[in-house]
């Protein structure tokens, strides 16, 4: 997590731009089968690796991040970011690394794992634009987005988005092949700095980018990753703003030998549109389209910078923890988000099943990450020690309470998350990647919680955290991510196990997150299944009485005193129907600690924020666990 060495004053500048802000080498090889799912892979399929059992048993956690930007970026180079990838993959793994509104900023326990993720549109341009050796330089666009007058500068980049939108990026830029020339050699530098970090066994380095995709400013971006030490250039909204040809462009891709994924990022900004009933084209979904995404994207990025994306209290209105870090706005804009039906995961789960139950089609079957969308190479992930998102617009306490250069969003919406853990045998890209396929994830808001959970029929008398447990958990059902097909009577066991970061907070509880269908609606509960310090569910109410709080406001400090460094749970669901489709997936809540802005707050010695949360339960979600109940998904 950011450690902050020393502090100074940052350079200043006004927000440039609105609508597209956000956010060695081996032959290739070609991903097989997938173990944990019962179905066979259609041609060109995100498939992993199978484990042996032997494998399954030596997974272990290991924590990263697939959303990173850096000064290849165009709106990062315009919040002032100098890093590089380079830059990035060397501060995963430790080093310091300065930030761009002062100070050095630097983890105390390094990443496993990290893939550098640049816009692949103008990937590179805008940092060209200072280059007086390049001609681009040379052009009146570059001259207004360098400009050291913050007016002119935004109008500039507010052009230069406009272009990418309206589709007239040449009448900024000149002919096509000299921002094409850029873009190449930025690619070509993404990925030789992925190659030199890359130290197998020890840290990973994954070669990506982003699609920032958007329908009307409704977010549709995605982050695509490969499974390989070389990749194609990058498809971009140049080609089409379409994620449906996205996804097409990367079948072509697996063919020729190169396994890659998309992940989709930010839904809750959406208004509704990335897990709607409709595609891009405004089509209703039919099975072919499902098939595809559901082939190209096996994973969602549920938590971030810009807010998280389970859920949200209109969708919940029963879940007394759906209100947390939920970003209100479009990303970079003051207009508010009124759709959140198809912009969360927990509603487009139950979306999907409704679509499987009545169409025999589902293209929400997907499991959960987290990551940062930091646009400085830093992760800001701590509370205690937030560095902000967009460079010297946030990067200091003061202007992220002030919100002094927020004429696009909110920075005190923003949130200090999160991570993207695998379960995975061994610290390898190919490890790390076939964990994504075949969806054996979690996302956390920033700890690193360690949290298994299965599935299965046959588990006896198995009982989480005793014996060979997770040997027998593996070899007799399936890990998050999985799918239980329906037997003739009985209900699936559930097994939980969750502990504490060893540097962080004390657990409060562990919730099941049940998802199911009938008549062609979809529902949702969630049950308390672990529960710290002996508290019980009243029946009566359904819910358990809170585990307290032990902040010090004077000293910003909290105790572990309450809430438990472990906890299991053996479940099966009281109100099992084995007639109805169904997902489960858990979250875990640790104990109430500080937020970053009361951190802030605190350090500048003023009251914290009123309309913003003092103290938050930071969280894991893990990818869910299917029950098919003899209505498999057609892939």
């Amino acid at each position: 997590m950011p450690r902050s060495i020393s502090v100074s004053r940052p350079v200043l500048l006004a927000v440039l731009g609105a609508g597209l802000a956000s956010c060695t080498s081996t032959a290739p090889e070609q991903a097989s089968g997938s173990a944990s799912l019962e179905r066979t892979a259609s041609p060109g399929a995100t498939e992993s690796r199978p484990l042996t059992l032997a494998e399954q048993v030596q997974t272990r956690p290991l924590f990263g991040d697939l959303h990173m930007h850096t000064a290849f970026s165009f709106d990062a180079f315009t919040f002032k970011t100098t890093a590089t990838p380079d830059d990035a993959y060397s501060f995963a793994q430790g080093n310091p690394l300065a930030h761009p509104a002062g100070g050095v900023y630097e983890l105390n326990r390094p990443l496993d794992f990290l893939a550098v993720t640049d816009h692949a549109e103008f990937m590179g341009v805008t940092r060209a634009f200072a280059d007086p050796a390049n001609p681009l330089s040379q052009l009146p666009i570059a001259a207004e987005v360098t400009n050291p007058d913050p007016k002119i500068a935004s109008a500039g980049f507010q052009r230069l988005a406009g272009a990418l939108r309206d589709g007239t990026m040449e009448s900024l830029l000149g002919p096509r092949k000299n921002a094409s020339a850029v873009v190449e050699d930025a690619w070509t530098r993404v990925k030789a700095a992925a190659n030199r970090h890359y130290q197998p066994g020890k840290f990973t380095t994954l070669i990506g980018y982003e699609f920032t995709a958007s329908s009307e400013g409704r977010n549709l971006h995605r982050n695509v990753i490969y499974r390989t030490a070389d990749a194609p250039l990058p498809f971009s909204t140049v080609q089409s703003r379409d994620p449906a040809d996205l996804w097409r462009f990367l079948e072509g891709v697996r063919q020729r030998g190169y396994p890659v994924l998309s992940i989709p990022h930010n839904s809750n900004a959406s208004d509704g549109v990335m897990f709607g009933r409709a595609d891009y084209t405004g089509k209703p979904i039919d099975a072919a389209y499902a098939a595809l995404r559901l082939r190209n994207e096996p994973i969602v990025e549920v938590t971030q910078v810009k807010g998280t994306s389970e859920t949200h209290p209109t969708l919940s209105p029963n879940d007394e923890f759906a209100n947390y870090e939920i970003l209100p706005t479009y990303i970079a804009s003051p207009k508010r988000v009124t759709k959140f039906a198809g912009g969360y995961v927990r509603d487009a789960l139950g979306e999907g099943l409704a679509m499987q139950d009545g169409e025999g089609f589902n293209p929400y079957r997907f499991g959960l990450i987290g990551s940062t969308d930091s646009h400085t190479a830093i992760a800001p992930v701590d509370e205690d020690n937030y560095s902000g998102k967009v460079g010297v617009l946030d990067g200091t306490a003061k202007a992220r309470l002030d919100c002094t250069y927020c004429t696009g969003s909110d920075y005190r919406n923003f949130a200090a998350a999160g991570l993207a853990v695998v379960w995975a045998p061994q610290n390898t890209r190919e490890a790390v990647w076939d964990a994504l396929a075949r969806k054996e994830t979690y996302a956390t808001t920033g700890p690193r919680m360690q949290v298994r959970f299965f599935g299965g029929w046959d588990y006896g008398a198995v009982q989480p955290g005793r014996g060979n447990w997770i040997e027998q958990a593996y070899a007799r059902g399936v890990p998050m991510g999985g799918t239980l097909m329906s037997r003739r009577s009985g209900r699936p066991v559930f097994l939980v196990s969750a502990l504490k970061d060893p540097e962080g907070a004390n657990l409060d509880r562990v919730q099941i997150v049940k998802v199911w269908t009938k008549g062609g609606r979809h529902f949702e509960k969630v049950f308390d299944v672990a529960l710290s310090g002996g508290r019980k569910v009243d029946p009566r109410t359904g819910k358990a009485p809170p585990v307290g709080n032990t902040i010090n406001r004077k000293t910003m400090t909290f105790a572990n005193t309450i809430g438990a460094p472990s906890l299991q749970a053996r479940w099966s669901d009281p109100e099992f129907d084995p007639a109805t489709l169904a997902a489960y997936y858990v979250r875990v809540l640790e104990i109430p600690t500080p937020r970053w802005s009361s951190y802030d707050a605190h350090r500048l010695g003023r009251e914290p924020l009123t309309d913003w949360a003092f103290s938050i339960q930071e969280r894991a979600f893990t990818s869910p666990i299917w029950y098919d109940a003899q209505k498999p998904v057609r892939y």
